[in-house]
């Protein structure tokens, strides 16, 4: 018996996703979207947010706090249950396949269960149960989401359940990303790609974008601005050749002290005040003293303000990793406030009394100064103002920061406005290291000797303008013991094939990299491999989003 609800059918959204994955060409995945979009918004235009998400394997965009909450061990459990086998099958499956979703593809191609009442999956069904699962907390709330994944399972047909699977991971594997995300709309609802691109920009929320695409057009996207609470994604900032080089390009600079921390992008609106990574991440809960000192030290108003918590002790900044320590922390966080202290360091300001990213860097300082009362808890980033005649206060500056413990400095363009997501020369970075990639591990390989039940060898990858995952080289310096073995057990859960001593590993952790040259190397996807590259750290504040790109590498290589 079959029983159909009222909605569009899941498996639609299915063909679309099969679609994608069978072209690995941008323009093909943008048009095939495109389409998809389009007769979205004719036929149901309130999918349009809901559906956008899910082209990017997501329920809830990159910035919400709400989470699925499902482990890779309840999903397979979900599957075990529904295929009538063991979850070690399920796993044994996973490791065969590569990839959890083709291992439930796969099992319920081979299903020994048959359900007696089933009903064909709506986009809005998968979607509300999701959302369902997220809600749940509490008292045997794992048991619920299972309930939940099983019934969503049970009506599923092999490829849906590969995506539903997925989706739960939030692992879609079709190589769809914002950008082609962002393109497809343009092309849908006949809007200009830079119009959507700003929108989103300003608003971090492709449902929003899509939606107000669809009903109000170029006007209705040019409408959309920055909002407190609703944080987006960070400026970034490239490599600079030189201190006289990127003063004289900019005819004059702001140069600060880069300190070596987290960056966060503080929202007060109303009475709540929340702190964001770059990721964009909520940590407001594992740092509740900086909260407080932005009460404060900041108005009583609704703003935007951008900065860098560090760990000092007697006066000196230590370790990047505790400060790692105390982001990840959900328990004892009083004890940690004592064990770890924390500093803030703020340098830009986003919002007050309405946007200010088109504002120049120059006037957007000034409004920050107007801003904060200054502690010895939260401070304004030490700066000065370099011109062509005064290349040597930069130069102070670099020598000085890093006597004191931190990186180097930043070069700012003055004239600059605010560029959500965009890297370019408008913000430069100038270290007293070498520059250093941010890379995902993809596999690996299993040590020898005292090493040989560690994974010792790091197969890293960059992504290349599809955002596919292009492999660059394998790195196994730089690890002591102690961040060996913090590593492996952070990679162990998301090994999803061995062969021999090769594994290969879910795309979840980025390390940094640093390197003495770049090379061409045919023995990578990427078409480049590192010489001598060394783990530098763990970067638990970063996405697979913010990994470095074949393009900037290629970039590098040429000196550009």
């Amino acid at each position: 018996m079959s029983v159909s609800e009222v909605g569009m059918s899941y498996s639609k959204m299915v063909d679309v996703y099969e679609a994608l994955d069978s072209t690995t060409k941008r323009l093909e995945k943008t048009s095939i979207l495109a389409k998809f979009f389009s007769d979205i918004g004719e036929k149901n235009p309130k999918l349009l947010p809901i559906v956008t998400l899910l082209s990017l394997g997501r329920v809830f965009p990159t910035w919400s706090e709400e989470e699925l909450g499902i482990g890779t061990k309840i999903l397979m459990k979900a599957i075990a249950y529904v295929v009538g086998v063991k979850p070690q099958d399920v796993e044994d499956m996973q490791r065969d396949a590569g990839d959890i979703g083709q291992a439930a593809e796969n099992l319920f191609r081979k299903k020994k269960q048959e359900t007696l009442f089933t009903r064909s999956l709506t986009i809005e069904k998968v979607h509300s149960n999701l959302i369902k699962i997220a809600t749940i907390s509490g008292s045997k709330a794992q048991s619920k989401k299972l309930e939940i994944l099983r019934e969503l399972l049970s009506s599923s047909s092999p490829t849906e359940a590969k995506y539903i699977t997925r989706t739960v991971i939030e692992e879609l594997r079709v190589g769809v990303g914002e950008g082609t995300i962002r393109d497809a709309l343009a092309q849908a609802f006949g809007v200009e790609k830079s119009v959507v691109e700003r929108a989103h920009m300003l608003t971090n929320d492709l449902g929003l974008v899509a939606e107000v695409s669809k009903e109000q057009g170029t006007e209705g996207l040019k409408n959309l601005t920055l909002n407190p609470g609703k944080p987006v994604k960070p400026m970034l900032a490239q490599l600079s050749p030189g201190i006289s080089t990127s003063i004289l390009e900019m005819g004059w600079a702001l140069c600060e002290t880069k300190y070596d921390g987290i960056r966060v992008q503080i929202h007060r609106l109303g009475d709540e005040v929340n702190i964001f990574t770059r990721r964009l991440e909520n940590i407001s809960k594992a740092v509740p003293e900086i909260v407080e000192y932005i009460r404060k030290s900041l108005p009583v108003e609704d703003f935007i303000v951008e900065g860098e918590i560090i760990v000092t002790r007697d006066g000196k900044p230590i370790s990047f990793q505790y400060i790692l320590q105390r982001v990840r922390r959900k328990y004892d966080i009083e004890r940690m406030r004592e064990e770890v202290p924390l500093k803030l360091f703020l340098f830009d300001v986003l919002y007050y009394n309405g946007p200010l990213i088109d504002s120049p860097f120059e006037k957007r300082r000034e409004v920050l100064e107007s801003l904060v009362t200054v502690t010895d808890k939260i401070q304004l980033s030490t700066q000065v103002k370099v011109t062509p005649d005064s290349l040597q206060d930069a130069e102070n500056l670099f020598n000085k920061s890093i006597k004191g413990g931190h990186e180097g400095i930043m070069i700012k363009d003055p004239h600059a406005p605010y560029m959500p997501g965009i890297r370019g020369k408008k913000m430069l970075k100038l270290k007293a290291e070498p520059e250093t990639l941010d890379l995902v591990v993809v596999g690996g390989s299993y040590g020898r000797g005292k090493r040989a039940h560690l994974i010792g060898s790091y197969l890293l990858a960059a992504k290349d303008e599809n955002n596919e995952l292009k492999t660059l080289a394998y790195a196994a310096t730089g690890l002591d013991d102690k961040t060996l073995l913090e590593l492996h057990n952070l990679v162990e859960p998301i090994i999803i094939k061995k062969s021999g001593r090769q594994v290969e590993i879910a795309p979840h952790i980025i390390l940094e990299i640093a390197y003495s040259e770049i090379v061409k190397s045919p023995e990578y996807e990427s078409g480049y491999s590192l010489r001598f590259p060394v783990v530098k750290r763990i970067r638990d504040d970063l996405s697979i989003d913010d990994i470095d790109t074949v393009e900037r590498i290629n970039s590098m290589f040429k000196g550009n």
